[in-house]
């Protein structure tokens, strides 16, 4: 039987692949429902990452490695897990996102991070609730914080200050046809928190 850095079966991370597919898809569908627009996403790739291998795999998203990054971070904790989501925009003209939110054309620095927090607030919360209700539990959520203000990928996830050895990090692309709106969304779930999520995968699977 393979596992996936010790923390998952092939079984359980197909499972983990199935829930978080419908969970993004249902958060992808409330995004193109709000913006009236078809929304592309990507199938989620599951992966157990260390804080440094998400900055590399974060920065290989981006076309230009000294690009300015926008990133918003959302804690979790419920059922006995607990995490992190991270929405990070890449390749986004702000002026079109504005316009899709009707917002006023080229906004401001206050206006752009009014932006960020609406859209994450779908992505987000549309996604744990997709999850929560999966999993047959429910989420606390912390404030949602800004990060990467002007600051490259590497600056952003050191601002994160990130508290655990390796995570298991579920990754989906979001993209909006016709626009120039791109976003990943990362779901972190702490290493600690992973045998509470096993358990929960192993019911689904029985």
């Amino acid at each position: 039987m393979t596992m996936l850095g010790n923390l998952l079966t092939e079984d359980q991370r197909d499972c983990l692949q199935e829930i978080t597919n419908v969970a993004m898809g249902q958060a992808g569908d409330r995004l193109a429902r709000l913006l009236d627009v078809f929304v592309v996403l990507s199938i989620p790739h599951v992966s157990v990452l260390k804080p440094t291998d998400i900055a590399m795999a974060l920065q290989s998203l981006n076309r230009q490695s000294d690009e300015a990054v926008f990133g918003v971070c959302q804690g979790f904790i419920g059922g006995g897990l607990a995490g992190e989501t991270m929405l990070i925009f890449n390749d986004t003209d702000y002026d079109d996102l504005a316009r899709l939110l009707k917002y006023d054309s080229n906004p401001d620095e206050k206006a752009r991070y009014e932006l960020l927090m609406d859209t994450a607030n779908v992505l987000n919360g549309a996604c744990l609730k997709g999850l929560a209700e999966q999993l047959d539990i429910h989420f606390s959520f912390g404030p949602p914080m800004l990060l990467g203000q002007h600051c490259n990928i590497t600056d952003l996830l050191q601002s994160t200050n990130m508290r655990w050895k390796q995570a298991l990090v579920v990754e989906i692309n979001y993209a909006i046809e016709n626009h120039r709106i791109n976003c990943d969304l990362l779901l972190v779930i702490a290493e600690n928190s992973v045998p509470g999520l096993v358990e929960k995968l192993n019911y689904l699977l029985d």
